[in-house]
């Protein structure tokens, strides 16, 4: 074949774009390893496996409380995200405090694991102004952006901090997640070609979870792979098991340690999914997929292979789950109650969070509602 019917070979191109990205995977939907050398490289102790299994197992529970809560009418918005819990607390585990969090609605469980408490959590979904202080209980800054409703515009954010953080000298990278809906958004492209064109520390997640409210992947984009829309920024970009914990963690470890070294940001596709609605605003996920494509995914989910591999190890049973769990209860029981006692927030409050300075206009509506006792 010559050089130019090589180069215009669009249909060669095409097959190459579907096998450029294997997809890494060390635990499998058993719970069994299948790439040794990948869990050594890994390098997770007996204690860290459990350390981040409980982790994946809080973020479980939080789904399920808050999931009830929102039944009940005592919560605000929620989007559930039971079935990414490796995708958001494996690769949360790779990230130092120093790094700066980029969160979308979907990924509150990451600002927990930063120390965020849940109480503030639940404020946020109600819209208190208390929701969006982004300090541990004893009052220390965690580093986190707010959870962002703008799909992708995160991303834009993220790099600008990550470019600041390059400017400081500091030991640090910013990671930010969308899903495969928010990587058709320009901000997240522009976010990402902005951080590969100044060689920023930044760290990007595409949890590609199949469905972008109702709309599936095939319908988003025809590229094989989204993880492909970094390769047009410079970016390194790879493909990950989203569910299972152990390749999540070590994709993100080493995407962290190429940042920091100055290279510039690199994209982590995870393959996971949503077991639930896409948010607790009335959305029937049977209206748009099947009752047996759920029903699929769920026997792949990350804790079944996570608990497995451990149990196997001789390292969890179910007599520790069920107690852990039980501390878990009572800690989100306590952090409902703390939620629930926080006054009721004022109209002119909420004002006076608006801006730093109030506009004229904006003066006279709070002097207005404060005399009102509003």
């Amino acid at each position: 074949m010559s050089n130019s019917e090589q180069i215009l070979d669009f249909k060669a191109q095409l097959e190459l774009q579907d096998t450029t990205f294997p997809m890494l995977q060390i635990l499998n939907e058993e719970g069994k390893i299948v790439d040794e050398d990948g869990l050594k490289r890994a390098g997770l102790s007996d204690e860290k496996l459990v350390e981040l299994f409980k982790s994946m197992l809080f973020a479980r529970q939080v789904d399920i409380r808050s999931m009830k809560l929102a039944k009940q009418g005592r919560m605000g918005f929620f989007g559930p995200h039971a079935g990414q819990e490796a995708s958001q607390m494996a690769s949360s585990f790779a990230f130092t405090d120093e790094d700066w969090l980029f969160p979308g609605y979907r990924d509150l469980p990451q600002i927990y694991a930063k120390g965020w408490p849940i109480w503030k959590g639940l404020l946020w979904s109600r819209g208190h102004q208390l929701g969006n202080e982004y300090t541990t209980d004893d009052g220390k800054p965690v580093n986190s952006w707010f959870p962002q409703i703008i799909i992708g515009a995160q991303y834009v954010e993220a790099a600008g901090v990550a470019l600041g953080l390059k400017k400081r000298k500091k030991d640090a990278v910013a990671f930010v997640y969308t899903g495969d809906g928010g990587s058709s958004q320009g901000d997240t492209y522009e976010g990402i070609n902005f951080a590969g064109a100044y060689k920023a520390p930044l760290v990007a997640f595409i949890q590609n979870n199949g469905y972008a409210i109702s709309t599936p992947r095939s319908l988003q984009s025809a590229a094989p792979h989204l993880a492909a829309k970094g390769w047009a920024a410079g970016a390194p970009s790879i493909v990950v098991d989203g569910m299972d914990a152990i390749a999540m963690y070590l994709a993100s470890k080493e995407a962290r340690a190429w940042a920091v070294a100055g290279n510039g940001p690199v994209v982590i596709e995870a393959i996971t999914n949503r077991l639930e609605p896409h948010s607790t605003a009335g959305d029937d996920p049977l209206r748009y997929r099947t009752k047996e494509d759920i029903e699929a995914w769920w026997k792949k989910e990350p804790l079944v292979r996570m608990r497995n591999f451990l149990t196997e190890k001789g390292l969890w049973d179910t007599e520790k789950e069920e107690a852990y769990i039980a501390e878990l209860d009572a800690g989100i029981d306590a952090d409902i109650k703390k939620a629930n006692n926080v006054e009721k927030q004022k109209i002119s409050s909420f004002i006076k969070n608006t801006l730093e300075v109030p506009s004229q206009a904006m003066a006279e509506q709070i002097a207005k509602f404060e005399s009102e006792g509003k």
